[in-house]
């Protein structure tokens, strides 16, 4: 038997998700929106488990919908933190080149962070950065004042209650969507526990957005490829040795930043992390495993071209994950001083990483949208900072 019918269905509770139903019920407040949710609460995953920085905008290709997202996204997170209460801390940090083959890469970001728009940003001697972070070893660096920390799960649970006690939006946890079907010119969700009536669907399923998307579109030509992040934290003692946020020069072929040091917003230092190929797709831990998940990346053809193209630098990644000695030795390049007992286990997270059939691993975000069905296919970092502005990107796209 069919519920009630919905205006619109968002399927996810992360921060993407959050921000779609926020803005659907914000541009007309007397649509009726729906989460769904399989988890229990908001912001389990990719939200919940991330380094909380507040992103500037400087590495992102000039028009891509990272580069525009994210710096409208980073205004609007500010305002939304102001407005309710919610901590942060505009920090800045330092991009550092310790290799004299990294100054040209170096020169590329800071290119683009003028392209970007952003302000204040300046390239410093490896004496001046110093003076920023005098235990950081640099040849060179770009100063970012605007990159910050911010509490994002808190963000998460303040655009529930708003979406839900100011606008009388409705969400439902512990159901996981298994079916989604046409009936005419309405649309069924189906859940383990219910079945739900629509006129469009919005779907932002992070790590498993490319099953939610085939349940609709059979030629979905992406496939979510899980990678795993570790981090570990510095002791309380050794806290001194970073002052802001310390990152290296990117491998501009590879889609993650490289280990590095964040402040935290309750306190500490973060270092990391990695990015090792996850046997699950949920997995924070690297014993955990999943036979569908890992047999669904393994049988992707892009899975295999990957191998072929970073296969050396995965290997690199694994033995950091398997050796704290490896993973100390990394964040030497930045801190020479720190040493492997300054170091204890911290958290992990897990990317959702969209990968095509000829191995191409997305860049930038993917939104599909076919008529009144929107699919977010890919949203990696800095989709947290981006996600106020995602969020009424997808609202706009869904009711035009």
């Amino acid at each position: 038997m069919l519920s009630q019918k919905f205006d619109v269905i968002v399927i996810g509770a992360g921060l993407v998700g959050l921000s779609t139903a926020y803005h659907l019920k914000v541009s007309n407040p007397r649509s009726k929106i729906l989460i769904l949710e399989k988890e229990s609460t908001v912001a389990q995953h990719q939200s919940g488990n991330n380094s909380g920085v507040i992103h500037s905008g400087i590495y992102y290709k000039p028009g891509s919908l990272k580069a525009q997202n994210c710096i409208s996204g980073y205004a609007s997170l500010i305002d939304f933190a102001e407005e309710n209460d919610i901590s942060y801390d505009i920090c800045g940090k330092i991009i550092v080149a310790t290799e004299t083959k990294e100054l040209q890469a170096l020169q590329n970001i800071f290119e683009r962070g003028q392209q970007n728009g952003l302000i204040g940003i300046k390239k410093i001697t490896g004496d001046e950065s110093r003076e920023i972070e005098p235990h950081c070893v640099a040849l060179a660096a770009i100063q970012v004042p605007q990159t910050g920390i911010i509490d994002y799960p808190k963000v998460a649970v303040k655009l529930l209650e708003i979406f839900k006690d100011r606008h009388g939006g409705e969400a439902k946890f512990d159901e996981q969507v298994l079916n989604i079907k046409e009936s005419g010119s309405d649309i069924i969700v189906e859940t383990e526990k219910d079945s739900y009536l629509t006129s469009k669907v919005i779907s932002c399923a992070g790590l498993f957005s490319d099953r939610v998307a085939s349940l609709t579109e059979k030629d979905n030509d992406l496939k979510i490829i899980p990678f795993r992040g570790e981090y570990y934290k510095l002791r309380p003692e050794k806290e001194y040795l970073v002052k802001h946020l310390i990152y290296p020069v990117p491998n501009p072929e590879f889609p993650f930043l490289g280990v590095h040091f964040t402040r935290m917003i309750h306190g500490g230092i973060e270092a990391g992390p990695n990015a090792v190929l996850a046997f699950k797709r949920e997995g924070y831990k690297f014993s955990d495993f999943n036979l569908k998940d890992l047999g669904e990346s393994l049988s992707w053809p892009g899975f295999w071209k990957i191998v072929a193209k970073y296969g050396q630098t995965g290997i690199g990644e694994i033995y950091r994950s398997l050796s704290k000695t490896a993973f100390t030795n990394a964040l030497q390049k930045l801190i020479p001083e720190i040493q492997s007992n300054d170091l204890v286990e911290g958290g992990a997270g897990v990317r959702a990483q969209a990968c095509d059939r000829k191995g191409n691993l997305i860049d930038d975000f993917n939104i599909l949208q076919n008529k009144n069905i929107i699919h977010v296919r890919n949203a990696p970092s800095p989709a947290a900072t981006s996600s106020l502005s995602i969020g009424k990107l997808i609202s706009e796209q869904i009711l035009n």
